[in-house]
């Protein structure tokens, strides 16, 4: 119908897990120890903080999908504000939790926790029904395949996240970045969803760098459609850096000098929601 791309589908990120998990051991074992109290992208998180919510979310996924054991939310969940709130509660209960730890046992800990992690979604089928939805995504019910991909996606710009902060490279090449940036695009068509547009507008992002390639958000006559690749001439084509387009997509937007790194050509009115897509509940 678009004469350019395809849909985006199933992707299975279940063997990058272990490797991740080593990249993250392997820096925390390498910065000294004024690197883990050094700010980060996070919000009011340090370094250490960061580190602990990387454990924390290991721990709560391990105890849910391989014990059963999820404790309900401690008021009712209605909305995403409501949702919102109970992940940032139990996200400050974790930090909070492993503040009384030291960096070594934090380190033996994802060491031992990652490798149950990826042990648990090597083991869950890709397409069976997940345990939790991918709302960011405008989910209600998601696949196994897409819920591992949103932890892969946690997983690493939380890692990005404590690399930018001690001044380490980020994993830009498209080993990490392809599935990545395959799984976190699907927010692009929640942040669109009330953008009133004639069928056939197109607004294409173009990544470059150790990684690159091109999406299109497309319109057709009920709803706007992830595409891969772009077509000659979109209606508004927005250009950012590898080491930029994660800034985005994870709400790291207050990054020194991110926005004036960001090109828009065509209609800006159509490229703005693409800007305010987030791969992250928020």
């Amino acid at each position: 119908m678009t004469g350019f791309g395809h849909d985006l589908g199933p992707l299975d990120t279940r063997p990058l897990f272990r490797p991740l998990n080593r990249e993250l051991v392997g820096l925390l074992e390498s910065v000294n120890a004024a690197d883990w109290e050094r700010p980060t992208l996070a919000g009011s998180w340090k370094v250490r903080d960061v580190a602990a919510h990387i454990l924390d979310g290991c721990l709560r996924r391990i105890a849910a999908g391989r014990d059963g054991y999820a404790p309900p939310p401690p008021f009712p969940v209605h909305s995403p504000q409501d949702l919102t709130r109970f992940v940032n509660g139990l996200n400050g209960l974790g930090t909070a939790y492993a503040s009384r730890l030291s960096p070594r046992l934090l380190i033996d800990l994802l060491r031992i926790a990652g490798e149950w992690l990826a042990d648990l979604f090597e083991r869950l089928p890709l397409h069976e029904r997940a345990l939790w939805a991918v709302g960011w995504a405008g989910e209600m019910e998601s696949e196994n395949w897409m819920d591992i991909g949103r932890d892969y996606t946690e997983q690493w710009h939380h890692q990005m996240q404590i690399r930018d902060a001690v001044g380490e490279p980020r994993l830009l090449v498209p080993h990490w970045m392809e599935p990545l940036l395959g799984i976190a695009l699907r927010a692009v068509p929640v942040a669109y969803a009330n953008l009133a547009a004639p069928a056939g507008t197109v607004v294409t992002l173009e990544v470059f760098g150790p990684t690159s390639g091109t999406w299109s958000i497309a319109r057709d006559e009920s709803r706007w459609r992830l595409i891969s690749g772009r077509p000659q001439h979109p209606d508004a084509l927005l250009r950012m850096a590898t080491d930029d387009v994660w800034r985005v997509l994870f709400n790291a937007v207050h990054s020194p000098g991110l926005m004036h790194r960001l090109a828009v050509e065509g209609d800006w009115h159509l490229a703005r929601p693409l800007l305010n897509a987030r791969s992250v509940i928020v």
